[in-house]
C-alpha cells in the first residue's frame, strides 16, 4: 500500500485505519484514472485483515469528487468494463464495491461531491460533512438524464422515496445541515473540527477486537439493490445516449463546467443553459 502506488490516491497507514486522499487536480473529477485506483484500492484492502477503517478525504478543500468526467469516451472505459461484476455497470462498480467493502468505511466530506461524486458519498458505510463548506448535489436532470452510478436505489434507502425524489428531480446543491437532516450523511460537524472528529472515529472502530467489526458489518449488510440497479441501468442508458444529451454536456464544457469558476454554481450553469438551447435534452 506504497505512497507511489496510485496515480490519482495518497494513501497512508496509522494503525488500523488506512486514510485514502483523492488528488485528481484541478478539482478531482471521478476520472477512468481515479475508478481504476479506487476499485484497485478496495481490492486490495479487502484481503488485509489488519485494516479495519478506511477513511477518504480528498487534498482539494473545495471539491471531494467534483463529479463523473464529462469527457469520458467509451474507448477510455474499455479497461474498467472488461471487469464489472454481474449486473453493475461501469460508474455503479466502485459504488457497489465500497458498499461490500469488509472494512468500515468513513466518508470525510469538506467540499463538495455532485453526481458520481455524491454516489460514492452514499455509498460509504458512514459520512460526515463540514457545516459551511460542503455541498452534496445529483445534478443529472440538469443535463437530461438520471443518476445511473446507484443514486436512485442508495438514496432512496437513506432518505426515503420522498425526499430522494426531490434531490434527484430538484437538482440543487444540499448543504451540510440539509444533508444530516435528510441522512444522506450521518452528521454536519463544524469544518474546523471535522479531522479531529472523523479521526477519533475512526480511531476508536478499529481499537476494537476485529471479530466485533467483522459481526457487526455482517449482521448489518448492505441491502441488496439488484432488481432496482437494473431499472436505473436501463432508464439511464435510454437518455444517456440520445445525441442531445451529448449536445448539452458539450455546452456545458464549453461555458465552464470542470473549471474551478465554473463549478461553484454548477447547477446554475446547466439551468441557464436550458433556458439558451432551443433542443433540450
Amino acid at each position: 500500500m506504497g505512497h507511489d502506488a496510485y496515480q490519482t490516491l495518497r494513501v497512508s497507514r496509522k494503525d488500523a485505519v488506512a486514510h485514502v486522499t483523492i488528488d485528481n487536480p484541478p478539482i478531482n473529477v471521478l476520472s477512468v484514472g481515479v475508478m481504476t485506483d479506487l476499485r484497485r484500492l478496495l481490492t486490495t484492502l479487502a484481503g488485509d485483515d489488519t485494516v479495519r477503517v478506511i477513511v477518504f478525504d480528498s487534498a482539494d478543500p473545495d471539491f471531494f469528487l467534483a463529479h463523473v468526467d464529462m469527457t469520458i469516451t467509451p474507448d477510455a472505459l474499455a479497461g474498467l468494463m472488461a471487469d464489472l461484476p454481474d449486473g453493475v455497470n461501469v460508474f455503479r462498480a466502485v459504488g457497489e464495491q465500497l458498499r461490500r467493502q469488509p472494512q468500515v468505511t468513513i466518508v470525510k466530506l469538506a467540499g463538495k461531491a455532485r453526481g458520481g461524486g455524491a454516489e460514492f458519498v452514499a455509498a460509504a458505510d458512514m459520512a460526515f460533512a463540514a457545516t459551511g463548506t460542503a455541498g452534496l448535489g445529483q445534478i443529472e436532470a440538469l443535463m437530461g438524464i438520471i443518476p445511473g452510478g446507484g443514486a436512485t436505489q442508495y438514496l432512496t434507502e437513506r432518505v426515503g422515496r420522498n425526499r430522494a425524489l426531490e434531490i434527484v428531480l430538484g437538482a440543487d446543491l444540499m448543504d451540510a445541515g440539509t444533508a444530516e437532516r435528510y441522512g444522506w450523511v450521518n452528521r454536519a460537524v463544524p469544518a474546523d473540527q471535522l479531522d479531529e472528529f472523523v479521526d477519533r472515529l475512526a480511531g476508536n472502530i478499529a481499537a476494537l477486537p476485529g471479530s466485533v467489526v467483522a459481526a457487526a458489518k455482517r449482521t448489518m449488510a448492505p441491502r441488496d439493490h439488484s432488481d432496482g440497479l437494473a431499472r436505473e441501468n436501463d432508464a439511464w442508458a435510454g437518455l444517456v445516449f440520445r445525441p442531445a444529451t451529448a449536445q448539452f454536456m458539450g455546452a456545458g464544457l464549453a461555458n465552464g463546467a470542470q473549471t474551478r469558476d465554473g463549478e461553484q454554481d454548477l447547477e446554475g450553469l446547466f439551468r441557464q443553459l436550458a433556458g439558451q438551447l432551443n433542443d433540450r435534452p
